[in-house]
Order: C-alpha cells, then sequence, then structure tokens
C-alpha cells in the first residue's frame, strides 16, 4: 500500500491539471501557432511558465486504484501487475483466465 500522502498529493494534481487544461491549451496554441509573432509567442511563453508547477498533465502519476502503487501500472485495467494478477486468479476481473497450455 502507498503512502496516502502521496496518494492525495496525485489526485490534487489531478485537480489542478483539469483546473487550468484550458488556459494552457490556449498558451500553447499561441506558442505553436507559425503566423504568431514573436513578441506574442514571448508573452505566451512568460505566462505559461508562471502557472503552477502542478499544471502540467506530464506530473501526474499513474497509480493503481486498488493499492496507488506507481510502478507496474496497467492502463487497460487501471491497477498495479500484482493488484491484477491477485483479483484476476479469484475471477474478479470478467473475461480474463490464466492461461495454460
Amino acid at each position: 500500500m502507498a503512502k496516502i500522502s502521496k496518494v492525495v498529493k496525485n489526485e490534487k494534481r489531478k485537480k489542478m491539471v483539469t483546473q487550468f487544461a484550458e488556459r494552457r491549451a490556449e498558451l500553447k496554441k499561441i506558442i505553436n501557432n507559425p503566423v504568431s509573432s514573436p513578441e506574442q509567442v514571448d508573452e505566451a511563453v512568460m505566462r505559461l511558465q508562471k502557472l503552477p508547477r502542478d499544471a502540467s498533465p506530464v506530473r501526474v502519476r499513474n497509480r493503481c486504484s486498488q493499492t496507488g502503487r506507481p510502478r507496474g501500472f496497467l492502463r487497460k485495467f487501471g491497477m498495479s501487475r500484482v493488484s491484477f494478477r491477485g483479483l484476476s486468479l479469484q475471477g474478479q476481473i470478467p473475461g480474463i483466465t490464466k492461461s495454460s497450455w
């Protein structure tokens, strides 16, 4: 089980990303537009840098929904490999069976 503080911090980051997503998208559009003047681009870069660090979606960490484990995360199921294996062996995940040949 992961530290509760790390899980809470990650949830706070997710909230901040959604809060600032629209502003970041507008600034990125100005920066990446080839028609924008260099002054506009510089201004947009400065405004983007003034946003909080945690507003960037890159800083959000994928964590297991069951345990909060940050490593071995399976995107399709939203959990770590350890939790996935345990639940699949118990038959809790529909459509997943242990392979044998």
